[in-house]
């Protein structure tokens, strides 16, 4: 399940652009490697993230992972609903379990994100 009108890093992060703002969330193919989430930390509104920076981590039954900002800018939202249900992030990876929402500060903040089909052909091998 990949959505066509999203971009992707290559480090499994999904970016939404709706005006100046970009939801962020981790990808269907990350959520399913991790296995259930039971914790998330994310960064604090107001924030300053920098592309490919480590933002955050998330503990699944298997391992911990670090979270990697796509792209840089302020944090404007995180998702609270998160620490009392992560696992909103198996179920619906694209939907109610986005991470952060960002305010980015690249003129074109897509330019080093890949477009589905070339995300689809990342996660193939």
């Amino acid at each position: 399940m990949i959505p066509e009108d999203l971009y992707y890093s290559e480090e499994h992060e999904w970016v939404r652009l709706d005006d100046d703002i970009a939801t962020i969330g981790i990808t269907d193919f990350a959520q399913d490697q991790l296995g259930d989430i039971v914790y998330v930390e994310l960064p604090a509104v107001g924030d300053t993230v920098d592309a490919g920076a480590v933002i955050g981590e998330l503990e699944s039954t298997k391992s911990v992972s670090d979270i990697f900002s796509p792209l840089s800018g302020e944090i404007v939202a995180r998702n609270d609903a998160l620490d009392g249900g992560p696992e909103v992030i198996n179920s619906d990876p694209y939907g109610e379990g986005w991470l952060i929402k960002v305010r980015p500060v690249e003129e074109d903040p897509t330019a080093s994100l890949l477009q589905a089909e070339a995300y689809a052909a990342l996660t193939a091998g």
